[in-house]
């Protein structure tokens, strides 16, 4: 796994487990890599390399170093995942991972997605597949967000001002030591928050989400689910087709991270 900040990530728990479960000789770990290391880092991989999760700031800086990418890579400008080996190819899978966590939600007429990073950007192509009509991002900056995120959002609100009282479905894609929005609501009876960030857990936001009576979902569940994608990929296979034994090995993700 490849980033910077990556000492937090449990990346290596679920892919050692899931390495266990398909018998694979797998060693997997984190290398802090920063944006401007990233080519020369590529450049020394040898034969013996697999493939590598990307976390921040890596996501967008990848795409032109490796000739391959699965058409969501080029329709986000994001890439999570690489595979290695003679046709090295991009992919993301932090779409699915998302897709999977919220799809027993879908029927939501208005979603809010908190943040506007690469992640952001994975999470409003999620929820554009789950049929979402309304998707507001509320950032910091909304006109830069708008430039960021083009055609993937409805509407683009300050993130002090959002009103999240109307949503039925809230993504929080900021770090887990980002302030509280300011408008979070007093009463939040049932509205679902997945909120990414999942170390320390819960999060400030996710505390208060749960203290105003919302429904808290974990970051880790997401994290599990993009990963085993990413083992798809790894093994060779295209990251729709499902594993061998792909219930054992997500079971065994699962018990890894606690969940």
């Amino acid at each position: 796994m490849l980033g910077a900040p990556i000492g937090h990530s449990r990346s290596p728990l679920l892919h050692a487990a899931a390495a266990e479960v398909l018998g694979l000789d797998w060693r997997y770990e984190r290398v802090e890599v920063r944006e401007e290391g990233l080519a020369g880092f590529l450049s020394g991989l040898g034969p013996d390399w697999t493939g590598l999760s990307l976390t921040m700031p890596l996501k967008r800086a990848v795409l032109p170093l490796v000739g391959g990418h699965d058409p969501l890579v080029d329709r986000l400008g994001l890439a999570n995942t690489v595979r290695l080996g003679r046709q090295p190819a991009l992919f993301n899978t932090d779409v699915a991972g998302v897709e999977a966590v919220l799809r027993d939600r879908a029927g939501a007429e208005r979603a809010v997605v908190l943040g506007a990073g690469a992640t952001a950007a994975s999470a409003l192509e999620a929820l554009t597949r789950l049929g979402v009509p309304e998707r507001v991002v509320a950032a910091r900056r909304p006109e830069q967000a708008r430039h960021d995120l083009g055609g993937l959002a409805t509407a683009f609100e300050p993130l002090a001002e959002v009103d999240l009282d109307g949503a039925d479905l809230v993504v929080s894609t900021l770090p887990a030591g980002a302030d509280v929005p300011a408008r979070l609501p007093d009463r939040l009876p049932g509205t679902p928050l997945l909120d990414v960030a999942y170390d320390p857990w819960p999060s400030a936001l996710g505390a208060a989400w749960c203290a105003a009576g919302g429904v808290l979902l974990h970051g880790l569940d997401m994290l599990v689910e993009q990963a085993v994608l990413q083992v798809r990929v790894f093994t060779g296979g295209p990251p729709e087709e499902p594993l061998p034994q792909e219930p054992a090995v997500r079971a065994a993700m699962r018990v890894a991270v606690g969940r």
